[in-house]
Parts: structure tokens; sequence; C-alpha cells
């Protein structure tokens, strides 16, 4: 019988829907560290463990031999909860959705082009799910909404280019608590709310 390895690394598992909410994590922990921790905690990982997930997600996006997004995110996440047909302008796209249990009332919405390509990959509220009611600045508070809930709430919203491919920005107005109007920008990751930042 051949001797077992002494030394070195033993070879990582599958990468599983909980290592993926790590990723998810960890690029909304520039923004809300209590908030990730406290997730983080929930989900029984340590930082070092958050980051060795992000690390490894990396290493599979930008491996050469890496798979298509579309087999990547089956093969991680399993078969869709749902999909179902999107029109964006002229073109139809297909919809997968998938259950994260830190966001019960979200799914991990991934939007696919007739040609296999991933259009978008964000957070969207679930079907069924109540939307936050948006109506002042005070409400808008750290992962209360996505993107689309902000920009239908404080129509017209502009949107603005991220400083990272899963990074969004919109620019609106809206009003506080006092009725006193502002321009507000906020910032959202994987297309839940970060933070907002206010002028006038």
């Amino acid at each position: 019988m051949g001797r077992m390895p002494t030394s070195g690394k033993r070879p990582a598992g599958p990468f599983t829907p909980r290592e993926f909410q790590l990723v998810l994590l960890r690029r909304m922990a520039d923004h809300n560290p209590g908030l990730v921790e406290d997730a983080r905690r929930e989900l029984g990982v340590s930082l070092a463990e958050m980051r060795e997930a992000n690390k490894r997600w990396q290493a599979m996006v930008r491996s050469r031999r890496a798979r298509s997004a579309t087999s990547r995110y089956r093969s991680v996440l399993g078969a869709p909860e749902s999909e179902s047909k999107r029109t964006i302008g002229d073109l139809e796209c297909a919809a997968w959705r998938w259950p994260l249990p830190l966001w019960p009332e979200l799914r991990f919405e991934v939007l696919v082009s007739p040609d296999g390509a991933v259009w978008n990959e964000w957070l969207v509220r679930a079907p069924g799910a109540a939307a936050p009611e948006l109506r002042i600045l005070e409400d808008l508070t750290p992962w209360s909404c996505t993107v689309d809930e902000a920009a239908r709430a404080f129509a017209p919203a502009r949107p603005l280019e991220g400083s990272a491919p899963t990074r969004w920005g919109l620019a609106f107005a809206a009003p506080d608590a006092q009725g006193v109007r502002h321009e507000v920008v906020a910032e959202f990751t994987w297309g839940l709310l970060q933070r907002t930042a206010v002028s006038g």
C-alpha cells in the first residue's frame, strides 16, 4: 500500500453555496464591516475562511481553464429555483434565480443572453416578498433595498458606473423626514444598497 503524503495542502473540495455567500459578503465588507461580521458569524465562519473563499472564487473566475459563467453558477448553486424570460430593450434573455439563506427575502439573479453570456448578476427581491417602503432619505439604510427598488421609488434616477463589475450607483433626489429635498448618490454591491452620500 502506498504511503500517504505527509505534507502540503489537502485538495480543496467543491465550491459550495455557503462559500458563495462569503464571496458576496467579502465585496460588501468595504462599506459595511459590521453587517458583514454579523452575517459571517451567522454562517459560523472565520474571517480567514471568508478570505479563502473569495480567493478560491477569484481563482476559478480567472483560470485559463475556467468554465463559462453560466456553468460555474449551476455547478456552485445547483439548478435555479426559477427560470423566466426577460426583455431588455429589443433583446430577450433568461433570468435564473437562486435562494440564499443569508437573505431569505432576496434571490441571486443571473441574466443570461441567448448566446449563453452572462449580462448581469445581482440580488433582487424574491417573488411574493414584500418590497420595502421607500419614501424618504431615512428609509435608505444599508441592505434595505435593491437597485431596481430604489430606482423605482425615487424616479427619475440616473445610473452611475461603479468602481467594480459587481458595484452600481444611482443618483436621484429624495426628501428627508422634514421634507427637505437632497441630491443623493446611492452605492450598491451585488445589487444591494450599501451606503448613500447626500448633498444639498
